[in-house]
């Protein structure tokens, strides 16, 4: 059946119209402030209000079932459109004097999660601005497609095909039996740890106004701060040490967080191998990031593990965020840290990378293939969880994972083109495919020097990592459109 473009039009204007609702926040927060730059957020809110009654207007009467296809062509139309519009505000405000690439670069980037900013200058900025990032991670870290799954049924669409095309691959755990049970109940534990966050943020020695800021992007684990220090801003280890328990947190599956809830039991993490297998990633990387830092006498004692620790759940879980300039740390560390966001965090959470169970499961394939080679008519099974996968999931992992190179080893090829150097080029891509933020070289502290062209290639790198490839590369497949 082809893709009924009626339908994707009626749901995308829909959600347009609903996501201008947002830009009316940072309008309040200006006010509060009397910052003097809510005129781009009314302005960006009239025109994509506009643009999404326009869309929806002709094809109001449109009752059709939304099918799969037309799951995949919304999800991916949404984020692009809402890239775009979502940068509207920072276009708009003049003082920045941003070109549109680069304004849609740090939209997507905040939607997306990645935490690159192009932003020089954060402490001078409007509260409405900086307060308008935040809120576009915290918003991008559940999804925005989820939180419509919730809203949606009330209109009258039907959300599970937006449910099953956000992320293919993976199979989400129900946790409710309709699909729009499963969309409140995680966005009910996404805003219980962000009130948490924020109120421990507080405790510890933030301003009110810093420890939402910073909850929205740490729960989401966005990495965006309101300071151009990042967190090394507060210089507060107890700060530091909640910004790690919640990045630990939320980069764990919330189907797990949402059983424990339910069943007040933690035995559900121990017998998750993809929890286990994340903790051994967290801590072993901690111990031989330390003990580097300590032989290598760049730090000393204690603040050696302590700043490792750091480091390595930030980038680890895709954050982003930084407590010192890491990028110039010695030897290999950078580069270690950088291929620590390759795994990212679990399936299900608000983490980036390619998820901990693909690289579980390419591990556990590549054993299985040794083992082949030396009892070629043995039958071995991949299990996980003690439960044998069927080799379709199998092919379904590698197939990811070859098209994660292949698009690594394009763009990578696009940047340097544009005249960038090898570290600089390869750890842009890597940051955005893998919604982390900070690179190396001439993009470790921001990414202003970039060109437009390169904010074009780096917000479509966000745009497939954040929605794990396959949804955005399927519409480029000829079968995709035939009928």
């Amino acid at each position: 059946m082809p893709v009924q473009l009626r339908v994707v039009q009626r749901v995308v204007g829909i959600l347009l119209a609903l996501f201008s609702i947002t830009m009316l926040t940072p309008v309040l927060v200006g006010l509060i402030y009397q910052d003097g730059a809510i005129v781009p957020f009314l302005g960006a809110f009239l025109t994509t209000l506009v643009t999404g009654v326009l869309l929806y207007f002709p094809v109001r009467h449109v009752r059709a079932a939304l099918k799969l296809r037309d799951g995949f062509v919304v999800v991916v139309a949404f984020w692009t459109v809402l890239g775009i519009f979502g940068g509207l505000p920072f276009w708009l405000y003049s003082p920045l004097d941003l070109s549109i690439p680069a304004a849609v670069f740090e939209s997507m980037s905040g939607l997306t999660t990645t935490g690159a900013t192009l932003i020089v200058g954060l402490d001078r900025l409007p509260h409405s601005i900086l307060f308008y990032r935040q809120q576009m991670q915290w918003l991008g870290g559940m999804g925005i497609i989820v939180l419509a799954i919730a809203v949606l049924p009330m209109l009258g669409i039907g959300g599970q095909q937006l449910f099953r095309a956000e992320t293919p691959g993976l199979n989400k755990e129900k946790l409710t039996p309709r699909i729009a049970g499963t969309a409140k109940a995680l966005w009910y534990i996404y805003l219980g740890l962000t009130v948490t966050c924020a109120l421990a943020y507080w405790l510890a020695g933030m301003s009110g106004f810093d420890a939402i800021a910073h909850s929205f992007s740490t729960v989401a684990i966005g990495g965006f701060s309101t300071h151009d220090n990042s967190i090394g801003y507060f210089e507060s280890n107890l700060i530091e040490s909640i910004a790690i328990i919640f990045m630990l947190i939320s980069a764990v599956n919330f189907a797990l967080h949402f059983t424990a809830a339910r069943t007040r039991s933690l035995r559900h993490y121990v017998r998750d191998e993809e929890f286990r297998v994340f903790i051994f990633l967290m801590l072993g990387m901690t111990i031989i990031s330390g003990l580097y830092l300590l032989f290598t006498e760049t730090l000393s004692g204690h603040h050696a593990f302590v700043d490792a620790l750091f480091h390595v759940v930030s980038i680890g879980t895709t954050t982003g965020f930084t407590s010192e300039a890491y990028f110039e740390w010695p030897g290999f560390l950078p580069i270690f840290l950088l291929f620590a966001s390759f795994a990212g965090g679990c399936t299900g959470s608000t983490g980036g990378g390619m998820k901990v169970i693909r690289v579980v499961l390419l591990y556990k394939q590549g054993l299985r293939e040794l083992k082949r080679l030396l009892h070629p008519n043995a039958k071995i099974v991949v299990k996980i969880g003690g439960q044998a996968l069927d080799n379709s999931m199998i092919d379904v992992v590698w197939g990811f994972f070859s098209a994660y190179v292949v698009l690594l080893i394009l763009m990578l090829l696009l940047l340097m083109a544009a005249g960038l150097d090898q570290e600089s080029a390869f750890s842009a891509v890597v940051a955005c495919l893998n919604n982390l933020g900070p690179g190396l070289g001439i993009v470790a502290a921001n990414y202003s020097s970039l060109g437009d062209f390169s904010y074009v290639v780096l917000s479509i790198a966000m745009l497939f990592g954040r929605l794990e490839i396959f949804t955005l590369l399927v519409l480029f497949t000829p079968a995709f459109w035939r009928v």
